[in-house]
């Protein structure tokens, strides 16, 4: 059985990151919370924190991500949508992942 770590951003201002919320919600909403394992902080006002050196440790540079562990091996998830296709079995509307992908990744852009 998969275990999800979620990792969460606290800005400088002490602040939850806006995009990890929105994901926080929508896990609620589609009745995946439960599923989450453990929930870590990236507090912006200490580096040392759990969060961040997940980051560091997987070269994360944006909040949320996921790390599901399996079978002894790790897989990271930067993008909400492909791990609730991939590891919770969620359909998911194309249209909205590429969104997320899109905001994610600001220097892509469509054709």
């Amino acid at each position: 059985m998969a275990r999800i770590t979620m990792v969460k951003k606290i800005k400088a201002d002490g602040s939850p990151c806006r995009k990890c919320n929105d994901v926080s919600q929508r896990l609620e909403k589609e009745g995946h919370w439960d599923a989450i394992d453990r929930v870590v902080v990236a507090d912006e006002r200490d580096p040392t924190t759990e969060g961040w050196l997940l980051a560091k440790k997987h070269r994360v540079k944006a909040a949320p991500f996921f790390i599901v562990e399996e079978n002894g091996e790790e897989r990271v998830y930067t993008v909400y949508f492909l791990l609730a296709r991939e590891v919770l079995q969620h359909r998911v509307e194309e249209r909205d992942e590429l969104t997320e992908l899109l905001d994610a990744n600001p220097e892509l852009d469509f054709i």
